[in-house]
């Protein structure tokens, strides 16, 4: 018979951005140990609770002891146990007294060839594990392997002995239906009393009367609300609310709302009001104030703007709640204070007047200050605007990849270091610089992460992807390369986002050349900088930059591989496409929609694996293959039309290449499947007679180029 079962530890305050994490792996950890010592049933539920002050689970159809188990126990070889009488020997009795059997059990043996020994088996029942012996060993299981950031120290109730958790425990509960699990753990002994609220729970301690009565006497008796998600929802239908009734909408943040459901017990979502004269403040600096210092929700109108209200969760629900606004409101006009204070001190100094001051900035030991990465960025953009725009957009990329670092020598944003890049957009504007090079200042991050939008004009285009490729470049000259979940510097983020705009925004951009550029332009403005500084990169020996280049090349390949599959392309779609190496990025879409309609062509198993077959013929030609075909010696009439096929369906397949159709390009191809089947049946390519075999290798190798303008066709062979 099973019945439900209820653990739970009841602590001090979680660290908040943590709770969450916390609370599932604690369920997910005990519920583990417990199924593997067969306690708990295949369908049975789980439940995780989380709250600032306990971590708990309730599992259903938990045994109180494990089901008997038969077990083969492989013993010894037949000729160690048994002597030549057939009676055993003391080796096997020791073996069998430490495994609870005596002599009486030897005629009971079994005898089972392995190979060609003859070993001893014993079949005997296992008693299974009762639930005092599981759980205690799931408990310490679990809390040995939890996600703790970082593990605390402290001393127990008699004041000599000291345990280490998250956070001081100070009960544990373990309740199989009514009855008391003895257990124990952190110095403390199971029983079935918790806490509710600190202020407003109507019973302290409470005791719970079963496993399945936890949440709902937490609820009624204690105030509080145990279940993350349930109070996560509570939260959020509270805000949607408050939101409504001010005709304004709260600010869309998971983060937050996740941390602030780690912050309480008993949520109570009030609304909160400053003064209008803090919106001539960016909203962005006020909206990130009141989310990372104060965690309050803040609120916009329909256009998006910030009004002067906000959304504030307490943990208490007074009958007067005018006292906790107007707490929050003070602390608030604090903090809106300083960021007013700081954004007028900010313009009193131009971003130009700013720019020598990044001289001063170590950017990284190694490479030196954001006074020479500027300059490096800035060659990079002139580089990439000469190419896109010509003299007008050279000169602006110039201008704003000059001024692009200098809001990290604000006050803004030393405060609020995520907001680089908005605040020089909003200073740039102030002094009445152009919306391209203002755009383009705070563009030049983008995109910051997965789904965000690219830069929004030319100019904040030359430079992000400047930017972006000088931190992969000089980061790799560096060996600061990612290794497994080890990304110090965002290096993948970087490689992605120039995928994402050379891909989104379809630029006529080689990546070869975008790659050796940047280092040509980095290597010669680390001379003209500081030709007797030691932070230089290695590309001041060619070959290191050609080797270091290929290297960031493979990595960037490396993320765009990993990136279209999770955009749901198949491994061989990827493959065929990118073993290419397509050097405009902007193409790949159309080549991988031209791969997937070929691939359903009937005709593309066989053109597939006969490409495949062309294709490792080649590779074992010595010496070179001409790239003509001699008419003159095609005899066979299978040669002959093959050849006649190709020359009749090249014409379309370049005129649809050249205009990007890569779909019809492909499609053409289905011409070949007839004559390249009649051919591979008919013809012997590597036969005795050298002008016939290389003549019969050209026209295979003209077949392969053609095949394999868009995709190598021979990565979808099965």
């Amino acid at each position: 018979m099973t019945k439900n079962l209820l653990v739970e530890l009841l602590v001090e305050e979680l660290p908040p951005k943590s709770l969450k994490q916390l609370g599932s792996s604690f369920a997910e950890l005990l519920t583990a140990s417990l199924k593997a010592q067969d306690l708990v049933s295949k369908d049975a539920q789980v439940t995780a609770y989380a709250s600032p002050r306990r971590l708990a689970v309730h599992i259903t159809h938990v045994a109180a002891q494990a089901a008997d188990q038969a077990v083969a126990q492989k013993l010894m070889p037949a000729t160690v146990g048994l002597d030549a009488q057939g009676q055993a020997t003391p080796p096997l009795l020791k073996k069998l007294a430490s495994l609870g059997a005596d002599a009486s059990v030897v005629p009971q043996l079994k005898r089972v060839m392995e190979g060609k020994t003859e070993t001893l088996f014993w079949d005997s029942t296992v008693k299974g594990t009762p639930l005092t012996d599981g759980l205690q060993k799931a408990l310490e299981e679990a809390i040995g392997k939890l996600p703790i950031p970082k593990v605390m120290t402290y001393q127990l109730a008699d004041g000599w002995s000291s345990v280490n958790f998250v956070r001081p425990v100070h009960a544990l509960i373990a309740l199989h239906g009514a009855d008391i699990v003895p257990v124990s753990i952190l110095g403390l002994q199971a029983g079935r009393e918790t806490q509710g609220h600190r202020f407003e729970a109507k019973v302290n301690p409470i005791v719970l009367h079963n496993a399945d009565s936890y949440a709902q006497q937490l609820a009624t008796e204690g105030a509080v609300i145990a279940g993350f998600a349930e109070r996560r929802a509570e939260i959020v239908r509270q805000l949607n609310v408050a939101a409504t009734k001010e005709n304004l909408t709260p600010v869309d943040d998971d983060a937050l709302l996740d941390e602030v459901t780690a912050l309480v017990e008993h949520p109570n979502v009030l609304v909160g009001k400053f003064a209008a004269e803090f919106l001539q403040v960016p909203q962005e600096c006020l909206i990130l104030t009141m989310k990372a210092n104060q965690k309050y929700f803040p609120l916009l109108d329909a256009q998006g703007k910030l009004a002067n209200k906000f959304l504030l969760v307490s943990n208490i629900r007074p009958t007067d709640s005018g006292l906790v606004i107007g707490g929050n409101e003070r602390v608030l006009r604090s903090r809106l204070a300083d960021a007013k204070f700081f954004f007028d001190q900010d313009r009193k100094k131009t971003l130009a007047s700013r720019v020598p001051g990044l001289d001063k900035v170590v950017y990284h030991n190694k490479l030196g200050t954001q006074g020479q990465r500027m300059h490096y960025v800035r060659a990079i953009a002139k580089a990439i605007a000469q190419q896109l725009g010509g003299v007008e957009l050279t000169s602006q990329a110039n201008e704003a990849a000059t001024l692009s670092k200098t809001d990290l020598l604000t006050d803004m944003v030393g405060e609020f270091p995520e907001l680089q890049g908005i605040m020089g957009r909003y200073y740039a504007q102030h002094e009445g610089l152009s919306d391209d090079i203002a755009f383009a200042i705070e563009d030049h991050y983008k995109p910051r992460f997965s789904g965000d939008a690219l830069p929004r004009n030319s100019v904040g285009i030359c430079l992000a992807l400047a930017d972006k490729l000088e931190t992969l470049i000089n980061m790799f000259s560096i060996g600061e390369i990612p290794t497994g979940d080890k990304d110090p510097f965002a290096l993948r983020r970087h490689a992605l986002g120039v995928i994402r705009i050379l891909i989104e925004k379809d630029l006529k951009l080689n990546l070869n050349d975008l790659i050796y550029n940047a280092i040509f332009q980095i290597n010669k403005v680390s001379f003209l900088v500081s030709p007797n500084s030691n932070s230089k990169t290695k590309f001041s020996d060619h070959a290191a930059g050609k080797e270091s280049g290929l290297e960031l090349r493979t990595f960037i390949y490396e993320r765009l591989a990993g990136n279209l599959r999770e955009q749901g392309y198949t491994a061989q779609e990827v493959d065929a496409v990118l073993s290419l190496n397509p050097q405009q990025l902007g193409d790949i879409p159309k080549r991988l929609a031209a791969v997937r309609a070929f691939a359903a062509l009937p005709e593309a198993v066989s053109l597939a694996a006969a490409n495949k077959r062309v294709g490792n013929i080649l590779k074992k030609t010595e010496g070179s293959i001409s790239d003509t075909v001699d008419t003159g010696l095609l005899q066979e009439p299978a040669e002959q039309a093959l050849y006649q096929t190709l020359t009749d369906i090249l014409p379309g397949t370049e005129k649809t290449f050249a205009a990007g159709d890569y779909t019809a390009s492909l499609q053409i191809l289905a011409a070949l499947k007839s004559p390249v089947d009649t051919f591979f049946d008919h013809v012997m390519v590597n036969v005795e007679d050298e002008s016939l075999r290389n003549n019969r290798l050209a026209l295979l190798k003209q077949l392969h180029q053609i095949m394999n303008q868009i995709a190598d066709l021979s990565k979808l062979a099965s």
